[in-house]
């Protein structure tokens, strides 16, 4: 079974990962989206608690169908999240799939800063996305430039965001992003 990884600090999903999500399933891309949070990140970026960022996924998978799940392995790795190493996990866990990672052509400016993107590159055939904003990945979707950031932005100045955000990750967002 062909698996896309989408992995990130969903912190919170939004309506462009909901895109990415669904638009793997509906073109057959992949058999199965497996969303994966990280439990925390390289980067050191700051992130609202692990299970509120799983349970928001979960809302997402639900609401996308049973080809999209949640794949709460990170929480199990040491930190902090290096997609290589919980990539080369999910292969021995689970020998039976093909493993391929989703990014968005944002992330690729980045992957210089990346552990062994190299081997990422080499063994899990990135699916690449387009992100409005950034360089046009050749043959790839492009999708709206929505961040996570800006939503916790939004949220901290009191801003409506419903209509960047499903309805049911909205109704988990309480108070964690005010």
């Amino acid at each position: 079974m062909d698996v896309a990884v989408y992995g990130g600090s969903f912190n919170p999903p939004h309506v462009g990962h909901a895109m990415v999500a669904a638009w793997l399933s509906w073109t057959d891309t992949a058999d199965q989206i497996w969303l994966v949070p990280a439990a925390s990140h390289a980067l050191r970026k700051a992130l609202a608690p692990w299970s509120e960022r799983v349970s928001m996924c979960a809302a997402l998978a639900e609401m996308l169908g049973p080809r999209v799940q949640v794949c709460g392995i990170e929480s199990e790795l040491p930190a902090p999240s290096y997609t290589w190493v919980t990539l080369c996990e999910l292969r021995a866990r689970h020998p039976e799939h093909r493993f391929r990672l989703v990014v968005g052509s944002d992330t690729l400016e980045q992957t210089h800063l990346w552990h062994r993107w190299e081997d990422i590159e080499r063994e899990f055939s990135p699916l690449v996305v387009g992100r409005a904003g950034y360089a046009d990945a050749p043959g790839a979707p492009m999708f709206p430039d929505i961040s996570s950031t800006s939503i916790r932005e939004a949220l901290a100045r009191g801003e409506d965001v419903r209509h960047l955000v499903p309805a049911p990750v909205h109704a988990r967002l309480g108070e964690l992003y005010r």
